[in-house]
């Protein structure tokens, strides 16, 4: 698209499909939610919970925050345009009293944001990571954090302070990073439960997995076969799917990304159904280019490392070769040092 909108992939699940939560009659009393980084994502789902009478809290950079404070967010989505009055803050302070927090920083920024966030928590509160990449709880519960998982499908952007521009979808799959030692394999916790029903309150489609690694891994899996190449390649998805060799190299990407979950116990489906699905996520997003592409047009950092870099990681470490993925990776930062001098020297 056009503009200022930011696309990530947004795969149709390759996985059998989890439990639908329970309806808005199930859900608890709302609760007091922090948006511990108040960018598109958080905007989004920080708004759709407020604007279902939940006290919501965005926390973020002071230029989003004035903008908000002042004229309420505005939510841009097609056909229902409107401002949400919604709390703001610079500071980290309304976590304190959260009873959940929505963990929606930069994957670059996990680990000093879960540092601030840790001391602050109350001891019942309940912290979501709704971000990208496949590591975030992990590198949480470094912190201290015992944070649930979600995998995000929205393509959204913040245009200008305080501007939400919501292109399509906005539903969630919540769940465990892996299964809790006290609790049934195949049922979700019930804490998952109990935030998948705040967020269908609230008008959220939210799918429930009782281990969401394997959903953690078919986004990733979908954003290492085109953010790189979209970036690189300076092209939309419909020219990449065009393009034979484009196709081969998506499939081998693929194949290394499967490989590496497979060595690392994550149930993820073969090859072929992760390509098909990949080839039907880019006809349907033909005019769409990736947010990693436009990162670097705007010179600001990108999260290769948390995507194709991740995958080269883990496979160094499991002994599984991924030269297309490393290769990428590589190219990328390249570009990415390159634009960020660029932005610099023009600031």
């Amino acid at each position: 698209m056009e503009g200022n909108h930011q696309h990530e992939p947004i795969p149709d699940s390759a996985h059998p499909a989890g439990v639908t939560a329970p309806g808005a009659g199930d859900a608890p009393e709302c609760p007091r939610i922090a948006v511990f980084g108040a960018g598109a994502v958080g905007c989004f789902f920080g708004a759709k919970l407020a604007e279902a009478g939940a006290p919501v809290t965005l926390i973020g950079r002071a230029a989003h925050i004035e903008a908000i404070r002042r004229d309420g967010l505005l939510f841009d989505s097609p056909g229902a345009t409107r401002r949400v009055r919604i709390e703001a803050d610079t500071t980290p302070e309304p976590v304190r009293h959260a009873d959940l927090v929505l963990f929606c920083v930069k994957t670059r920024d996990t680990g000093e944001a879960a540092g601030t966030l840790a001391p602050l928590l109350r001891p019942q509160a309940i912290v979501v990571s709704l971000q990208n990449g496949v590591d975030n709880v992990p590198r949480l519960r470094e912190a201290g954090i015992d944070a649930l998982g979600a995998v995000v499908y929205v393509a959204t952007s913040m245009p200008a302070p305080g501007h939400l521009l919501h292109a399509g979808r906005g539903d969630l799959v919540i769940g465990e990073y892996g299964v809790r030692p006290e609790a049934d394999a195949a049922r979700p916790s019930t804490r998952a439960t109990t935030v998948a029903a705040w967020f269908e309150r609230a008008g959220v489609p939210s799918r429930l997995e009782a281990d969401l690694r394997g959903e953690l891994w078919a986004k990733l899996v979908m954003n290492c076969a085109f953010n790189a190449i979209s970036a690189l390649g300076r092209s939309r998805y419909g020219p990449m799917l065009a393009d034979a060799q484009v196709r081969a190299l998506m499939h081998e990407a693929i194949a290394e990304c499967v490989a590496v979950a497979r060595a690392d116990g994550i149930p993820v489906v073969d090859v072929d159904a992760q390509y098909e699905a990949a080839m039907r996520l880019g006809e349907a997003m033909r005019e769409a280019s990736s947010s990693m592409a436009q990162d670097l047009a705007r010179g600001r950092p990108t999260e290769i490392d948390s995507l194709n870099g991740y995958v080269v990681r883990r496979g160094e470490a499991l002994g599984v070769p991924t030269p297309v993925n490393r290769a990428l990776a590589t190219l990328v930062r390249l570009l990415e040092r390159a634009a960020t001098a660029r932005s610099g020297e023009t600031a």
